[in-house]
């Protein structure tokens, strides 16, 4: 009598994305922005503008109170911690860019949005929910 062996099928997971992009980010001044972070959600990346395409930030340059100053202010620079935390993934979304020109991504670190990150600690909002009112504040 044959011998009988059960067939097992083997599911191997997909391999994480390797995060394997990585630069010195500092804030931007000036004219010239190669590294640098503009605010909460845009930043330049070799010399592209990157809008984070997942949140939405308090504006820097044009709030509409002193708590949406501030609040921008306390976003933007967690957002240069992050960046300079350790090695990133930019993926591109539906939309390759913005009406400004910015290439639309989200920003991720062993396949974990770093906008989530900034929307967890209040710092943002998820782009797809209502506006968030930074004066509230006032």
């Amino acid at each position: 009598m044959p011998e009988r062996y059960e067939t097992t099928t083997l599911v191997i997971p997909p391999p994480l994305r390797s995060d394997t992009l990585r630069a010195r980010f500092t804030l931007c001044d000036g004219p010239i922005r190669v590294n640098c972070v503009v605010d909460g959600d845009t930043f330049w990346f070799r010399g592209d503008k990157i809008r984070i395409a997942d949140i939405g930030a308090p504006e820097i340059f044009t709030p509409h109170c002193r708590d949406e100053r501030q609040a921008s202010e306390i976003a933007r620079d967690r957002l240069l911690v992050l960046l300079n935390a350790g090695s990133f993934t930019l993926v591109s979304g539906w939309r390759d860019t913005d009406r400004y020109g910015r290439k639309l991504r989200t920003v991720t670190r062993a396949d974990r949005s770093l906008g989530a990150t900034l929307v967890e600690e209040g710092l943002a909002r998820r782009w797809n929910e209502p506006r968030r009112d930074w004066c509230a504040l006032d």
